[in-house]
């Protein structure tokens, strides 16, 4: 174990354990943030694998524990049966960890440790937080109606319409309402695995159709089933923490509070809560900002697929000449890694770049809650991850959704459907297609309309955090639970 920072407080301290990916430690560090304004100590245990950067939260104390991993183990196509290995890796170490920090608040008098926190991902906690006898709290960083959408598929093989192999049993053999879901249901799995593109709606969870379910194509049936049990079974945990909010997902949430054994805290969107700082595990390119300040007022397109997404050569082409020939200024995120660097670099001589002009900046990372709130911005294409999602509508920043896997179909119908706030681009990249979508989000009567709405719940998002507002008051008693531990 290695001590990166420490800090002595008589408040109560709480210890938080982040999954080791950008999407996932931004949310923890800015609920970190949150509580220590209001006067608790953090402690963050975390993986050496894709730590966080000490210097960014100078005031949490950080404590580096082994994990047995190596960066070469990972790659988009392996993160399931990595998060699986990652749990199995993590236990013993930081069992010892925090068991040597239980000890050492007893002999040297420091803070006690109220609660520890972590990631719905890092499952392994909960046995941790057990045999140290103490109270742990759950934070889920998707969207509350992602975690319906995967539980609805965990009911089904319960009640045995789902096999463990991702098939469904014959519905002669199932009696009463189930058996009527099952020509709807029988080719769930296949909508994934073998490429359907199904649009019936799912019953129950309205306006998602079959396409829209967060299924992983990656890895076996049995090996996402295993993955969302995992993650959503009922343990010893005191609270689940959510970061969403009434705004956006009320009835989910009602719901939800409905199945959940324990108390439910939507107390985001938190990076609007918390105070303002940087968590990027990437160096961010300020450089945009000088590009950005001689745009006219929403006029700009900002494009970035998020921290984990990449993009193949097509793709990347097809892009590429619809930002071209929309005439639309863009400001375009190209993350190291995403795409083939031969590929950007051929993409670039053949023309692109003469094409666009002072029309387009690229980088390769940018600070994006700082573009999205800046005045040039007028909409956001982005992968919908529910970061970015909650990054843009907290903005009022309409947006262009080209979802890649998981949560991201569910966060983009929700955009397109529900708070009609955005475009989803359905199909394969297609350069006539985006230049459609820019301009209809962008120039188009149907645009302004969207930027109207995504403004007006902009606002009251803003209300919510606010006091008297429910993410306000949720947040107040979840520090209320805490201070009883």
């Amino acid at each position: 174990m290695e001590m990166e920072k420490e800090h002595r407080s008589s408040h109560p301290r709480l210890v938080l354990v982040p999954l080791p990916f950008q999407g996932h430690i931004n949310p923890m560090l800015q609920l970190g943030s949150i509580l220590h304004s209001k006067g608790f100590s953090i402690t963050v245990l975390h993986t050496a694998f894709n730590s966080p950067i000490p210097s960014n939260s100078p005031e949490f104390g950080f404590v580096s524990v082994p994990d047995n991993l190596s960066e070469q183990l990972i790659s988009a196509d392996d993160l399931l049966p990595f998060i699986s290995l990652l749990n199995l890796n993590c236990g013993v170490p930081f069992q010892e960890c925090l068991a040597k920090m239980v000890q050492k608040q007893e002999v040297e008098n420091e803070p006690s440790i109220a609660c520890i926190v972590y990631d719905e991902c890092m499952y392994f906690c909960d046995a941790v937080a057990k045999y140290v006898k103490l109270p742990s709290i759950v934070l889920r960083t998707t969207s509350a109606s992602t975690y319906l959408s995967r539980n609805a598929i965990l009911q089904l093989k319960a009640e045995g319409v789902l096999t463990s192999q991702g098939t469904f049993f014959s519905s002669t053999n199932i009696q009463g309402a189930v058996a009527s879901l099952i020509s709807a249901l029988e080719s769930l799995f296949n909508i994934f695995y073998l490429g359907s593109t199904s649009q019936d709606l799912v019953p129950g969870l309205h306006p998602l159709r079959f396409k829209d379910l967060p299924v992983s194509k990656i890895g076996t049936p049995e090996i996402f089933l295993q993955f969302i049990t995992n993650i959503y079974k009922t343990r010893t945990s005191s609270a689940i923490i959510w970061n969403t909010n009434d705004i956006l997902e009320q009835p989910s949430l009602q719901e939800i509070q409905k199945q959940c054994q324990v108390g439910i805290f939507p107390v985001g969107p938190l990076h609007e809560v918390a105070p303002a700082s940087s968590s990027s595990l990437i160096k961010e390119d300020n450089s945009c900002i000088t590009w950005l300040e001689k745009q006219k007022q929403n006029t700009v397109l900002y494009v970035s697929l998020g921290s984990v997404a990449s993009v193949d050569k097509k793709e990347l082409g097809e892009m590429a000449w619809g930002l071209a020939n929309s005439k639309q200024p863009f400001l375009w995120v190209i993350r190291p890694g995403s795409v083939d660097d031969q590929e950007w670099k051929k993409l670039l001589t053949e023309g692109f770049v003469e094409a666009v002009g002072e029309n387009g900046c690229i980088v390769r990372w940018a600070p994006q809650k700082e573009m999205l709130a800046h005045g040039a911005v007028g909409g956001f294409w982005t992968h919908c991850g529910w970061n970015s999602t909650l990054e843009s509508i907290s903005k009022g920043v309409p947006m262009i959704c080209k979802p890649c896997f998981g949560d991201q179909r569910v966060n983009a119908r929700h955009v397109s459907q529900v708070w009609r706030i955005g475009i989803q681009l359905e199909n394969m990249c297609e350069r006539g297609e985006v230049e459609r979508a820019i301009k209809r989000l962008m120039v188009d009567k149907e645009g302004k309309e969207m930027r109207q709405r995504a403004k007006n719940l902009k606002e009251r998002i803003q209300l919510d955090i606010r006091e008297g507002g429910s993410s306000y008051n949720y947040l107040n008693k979840l520090i209320e639970l805490i201070m009883s531990f």
